[in-house]
């Protein structure tokens, strides 16, 4: 790809810049400047989806859909820039940023081969972070802002301490490749095998003209190289077959999560209530066992990328990196440690709390029993075990009507003693809210919380 720069939209935007890694491979970046020349503190983010693709063209239905609930996203803006899961320069750059979008190597505009989160990935993300910090525009305070992809990759970075990383902003990221990601307890997830082939393979670098074009650009999203089905193929990792060969916690999983002791910046960690398979419990984990002194924690609903672009998300995200990559003075010190979106059923309130889990919770046991009760007290039954069909139904606990409302925040678990007719079971065991008209399922009111994937061998 050709670098160009050109001034639109009140920014100056440079195309396809190019970044030399150590091992001499260049990848691409599209940056976003303020028109006024100085030295400007840097917004970060490396990933796979393509940084030439705008949300509305590659992601349609999940843009109208936050479009039209959440006029707050597109105001002040002509979302010719918003991306998925990346900040929009448009709300960023004037407020004295410059941001820089890196199509990781062999997605999108850069070349290579496709390796996800492997060791190699975080090391040219590394790179990036190091490069940009030493650029004339850059006044040296790198940070690194972005949603899921964009998230889990910032912990294992930082776990390489970054000279010039000063901050970061993990939105909705998972942090244990193998527990929040993989296997959700020691169950295989096939969610990275449909993912690669949906949202990976469709912007792989070397598609050319065969690929899409950007609608507001005319530039080719996958590069001006055209290779061959096979050469596509020979590029890229079989993503599925990869972590299918690896079962159990081992050094593959290993080098692709986070080393708790060596993450030392301030962080923002922001998680999903509704995101229990991929972003939760990376966040939570996150904030409660990285070695940061400066780290804070929030929890939000709503569809996993919609509050990283509102007002609500947008906010919150600047008080904390102009605290930390300006040096402003601004009210981000007296930011409780915990910000919680708590969901009633007329929606989402916001509280704050000083640590997690919260301190003044009431731990509560709960019992089953074999009349399919959930019980306060422990009761002794003459039939002291249940029988169910693995690809049945299932069996349902219920407990009697709450006679006052009840807050369910934080971890559950749950202890099962378990026999099967096979060698191998998988447990998925969910907590359901039902309503007290008729014991249906209420969906207005749904909390699901998963409490624990058992694998029993």
């Amino acid at each position: 790809m050709e670098e160009f720069s050109e001034i639109k939209d009140d920014m100056q935007i440079d195309w396809d810049c190019p970044i030399e890694m150590d091992d001499g491979l260049v990848l691409r970046a599209d940056i976003f400047h303020p028109i006024n020349k100085g030295k400007f503190p840097v917004i970060i983010t490396y990933g796979p989806y393509a940084k030439g693709l705008p949300f509305q063209q590659g992601y349609p239905s999940a843009w109208d859909r936050m479009a039209v609930k959440h006029p707050d996203v597109t105001a002040g803006s002509s979302n010719k820039y918003q991306n998925w899961e990346v900040v929009d320069p448009e709300k960023w750059v004037p407020d004295g940023y410059v941001c820089v979008r890196i199509d990781s190597r062999g997605c999108g505009a850069s070349p290579g081969y496709i390796d996800h989160f492997s060791p190699r990935e975080t090391l040219d993300f590394e790179n990036c972070i190091e490069w940009a910090g030493q650029q004339k525009w850059s006044n040296g305070n790198v940070g690194i802002n972005g949603v899921s992809y964009y998230g889990i990759n910032q912990w294992q970075v930082a776990s390489r301490q970054p000279k010039y990383l000063k901050a970061m902003c993990i939105w909705e990221g998972a942090s244990d490749w193998y527990r929040d990601m993989t296997h959700h307890g020691g169950i295989l997830s096939t969610f990275w095998a449909n993912w690669f082939d949906m949202q990976v393979k469709t912007v792989q670098y070397g598609l050319g003209n065969n690929g899409m074009i950007n609608q507001f650009n005319d530039r080719p999203i996958c590069g001006d190289t055209e290779l061959t089905e096979a050469e596509l193929e020979k590029n890229r990792c079989n993503f599925g077959d990869e972590i299918k060969a690896h079962p159990m916690m081992d050094e593959y999983h290993k080098e692709r999560s986070a080393v708790w002791e060596k993450i030392k910046i301030p962080f923002l960690s922001a998680g999903n209530w509704g995101g229990q398979g991929l972003h939760l419990r990376g966040n939570t984990e996150g904030f409660d066992r990285a070695a940061s002194d400066d780290k804070w924690l929030e929890m939000h609903g709503l569809e996993h990328w919609t509050e990283f672009y509102t007002d609500y998300g947008v906010n919150l995200q600047k008080r904390f990196f102009d605290h930390y990559l300006k040096g402003l003075e601004n009210d981000w010190g007296q930011q409780p440690k915990v910000q919680l979106q708590i969901r009633h059923v007329d929606g989402f309130k916001e509280r704050h709390e000083n640590e997690w889990p919260i301190e003044r919770t009431q731990w509560t046991k709960m019992f089953l029993d074999a009349e399919n009760n959930l019980n306060h007290q422990h009761s002794v039954s003459s039939t002291p075990s249940l029988s169910f069909e693995a690809m049945g139904e299932g069996i349902d606990f219920k407990s009697q009507a709450f006679d006052q409302e009840t807050e369910i925040t934080g971890p559950l678990a749950l202890k099962l003693f378990v026999s099967s007719s096979t060698p191998d079971v998988d447990l998925f065991v969910v907590m359901r809210l039902f309503s007290d008209a008729d014991r249906k399922l209420c969906f207005r009111e749904l909390l699901i919380l998963i409490l624990q994937l058992l694998k029993v061998g």
